[in-house]
């Protein structure tokens, strides 16, 4: 079937769930390290405490990718698992910053991260499915557009609560997780659940055939859950995949590293903070700004994707911004203000509005139409296995070869970084997909 063009504004709708989806991620990424710390955990175990995040993944978006590929319901095929991950990820928000203990918090991030991925995976499908050829790097792009909005406010909100509004800390011990991130995360699942209900009343999914319909309502139930067929597909996929799954491992690396550790380097070398003291607390939520300035980098930049790849070509231009956000992560540790972190920040968010688009128009046009969604999904396990690499051995790495200190581990990441933009040069070479300046100011259309 030939799909039609969509506009500006069709795009908008279908992208704009992502906002929340968002809200989840800026948040988690920003506190998770302070939340742990706040309940006494040190930074050698910070990375193993962030386990969830890669594991649910490689289980999770497979498994939904599949599913959403098999089924047709009331709501289509793949808004029926953006919704229901959506108002479970909004209730582990709600919980997650009244966690009592370590183990609690580290068990309910399981909950927060596959819910989340339940609800994220189907919209990378839903792009592929409902764009022509030609308009898939441009909605991935605007995907990137609310991806860093929704970054940018999620991760400055307990910054926002405390020096905007006024929202007062408990004192007492560091086992209390401040009122302002509380709030923010409260505030993080109302926005969630109602962006991500915008996009499912908003948009609508192409039917499927009468005998696709016919094929579906034939299949019977598999007990493997469609595990089998995963694996399955492991050994038959595209080149191309597998070349920038090359990129995305060394390129993942280098994130975690930063979502891991830069808010202990920064408590530690910028703040000079240790557990309980006052300083603490504003180490946290000068991290969450800057997360907040690196989401902030991206969303403006991914305007200048849209753009800018028309002339470079997706391939190019993810080398670039690679580079330049390897260059940023090398450079903490030359910070000696705290106002210079948000220079290596907004290298970071050229970097990320590049990693969240880019690898993604690169694969759409190579992927058999009826295998989208269990292929992006699959796609995601070059993301999750890095973190799942890098959960298991950095905390030892850090231990025993960098002395123990978190600046040192973002380092490391941007070395990794700075590998994966090598890397993209040699994925194989591909028609440029056309981004015209009339699609996008017009409403053409992550």
């Amino acid at each position: 079937m030939q799909k039609p063009r969509l506009n500006f504004w069709q795009i908008w709708n279908m992208s704009f769930g992502f906002l929340g989806i968002q809200f989840g991620w800026g948040l988690q990424m920003a506190n998770m390290s302070a939340i742990y710390t706040y309940l006494g955990a040190d930074a050698d175990s910070l990375s193993v405490l962030w386990l969830a995040a890669p594991v649910t993944g490689v289980i999770i978006q497979p498994l939904i990718g599949q599913s959403s590929d098999r089924i047709w319901t009331r709501l289509g095929r793949r808004r029926p698992f953006i919704l229901g991950g959506a108002v479970f990820a909004s209730l582990a928000l709600v919980w997650m910053p009244n966690c009592p203990s370590v183990w609690m918090a580290a068990g309910l991030l399981w909950v927060l991260d596959g819910t989340i991925n339940a609800s994220m995976q189907p919209f990378r499908a839903l792009v592929a499915d409902n764009l022509p050829p030609e308009q898939n790097a441009q909605g991935f792009a605007i995907q990137s557009l609310f991806i860093g909005l929704g970054g940018t406010i999620a991760s400055a909100l307990p910054w926002m609560m405390t020096n905007w509004f006024g929202v007062a800390s408990p004192a007492g011990t560091n086992s209390q997780i401040p009122a302002s991130v509380r709030l923010s995360f409260y505030i993080g699942a109302a926005a969630f659940l109602v962006a991500v209900l915008w996009t499912v009343l908003k948009t609508r999914e192409y039917p499927p055939t009468d005998s696709e319909l016919a094929a579906i309502r034939r299949r019977k139930f598999d007990w493997t859950l469609g595990l089998g067929d995963v694996l399955n597909l492991v050994f038959h996929l595209p080149r191309r995949m597998w070349e920038l799954g090359l990129v995305q491992f060394f390129t993942w690396i280098g994130m975690f590293s930063m979502w891991v550790y830069f808010s202990p380097a920064v408590a530690r070398n910028i703040f000079h903070a240790s557990p309980g003291s006052p300083e603490m607390e504003a180490a946290g939520a000068w991290s969450g700004f800057c997360f907040a300035a690196y989401n902030a980098v991206c969303f403006v930049f991914s305007f200048g994707l849209l753009w800018g790849t028309k002339y470079t070509g997706p391939k190019l231009m993810h080398v670039f911004c690679l580079a330049v956000g390897a260059v940023g992560l090398a450079s903490v540790p030359l910070a000696t203000d705290k106002h210079h972190l948000l220079f290596a920040m907004a290298a970071v968010g050229i970097a990320w509005a590049s990693i969240l688009s880019m690898p993604y128009a690169m694969l759409a046009p190579a992927l058999p139409k009826e295998k989208v969604g269990v292929m992006m999904g699959m796609f995601n396990l070059f993301i999750v296995l890095p973190q799942i690499v890098a959960s298991s051995l950095l905390g030892y790495i850090l231990k025993h070869f960098l002395h123990s200190e978190p600046v040192n581990a973002l380092v490391l990441g941007g070395a990794s970084m700075g590998l994966a933009a090598l890397l993209t040069l040699l994925v194989v070479n591909f028609k440029t997909v056309d981004i015209s300046s009339e699609a996008v100011t017009s409403g053409g259309g992550h």
